[in-house]
């Protein structure tokens, strides 16, 4: 992990810089599990799984980057960020834009193109984001 990427995209505006709490950072790891159990409850539509898995790796997500002491606007940019806040191979974002690309498509355009494999490595995804979140522990 590298802060240096981080500290480039906040010199060119992507990212702010923003000092953060320990109540803010747990705050987004305990609504980022939630929404991940609650992911993993199969009576719920395929759709409403995804939309919460989806929102599950982007609180945790956040997380990290909040931990490490910035901010983004951009949904994109927090995934986009893993490597350099949790170490993430970028193979394992992507899964994480395609997931974005079909959110937006859902959330902009009304169609929503996801299927139960999708879902499950979402699920996966989701689940490895909190464990390198928790592995961070408390802010210094």
């Amino acid at each position: 992990m590298t802060s240096n990427n981080l500290e480039n995209l906040a010199s060119i505006g992507k990212l702010k810089r923003e000092r953060t709490s320990q109540s803010e950072f747990d705050g987004l790891v305990q609504s980022g599990r939630r929404r991940l159990a609650d992911a993993r409850v199969t009576n719920l539509s395929l759709e409403g799984r995804f939309d919460l898995a989806y929102n599950a790796s982007h609180a945790l997500s956040l997380a990290a980057l909040r931990w490490h002491g910035y901010r983004s606007d951009s949904r994109y940019l927090v995934f986009q960020c893993l490597p350099f806040t949790l170490g993430m191979e970028p193979a394992q974002w992507r899964l994480l834009s395609l997931c974005h690309e079909r959110r937006n498509l859902a959330e902009y355009e009304g169609h929503l193109d996801v299927e139960e494999k999708l879902v499950a490595e979402l699920i996966d995804m989701a689940e490895v984001i909190a464990e390198k979140v928790e592995a961070l522990g408390e802010l210094t």
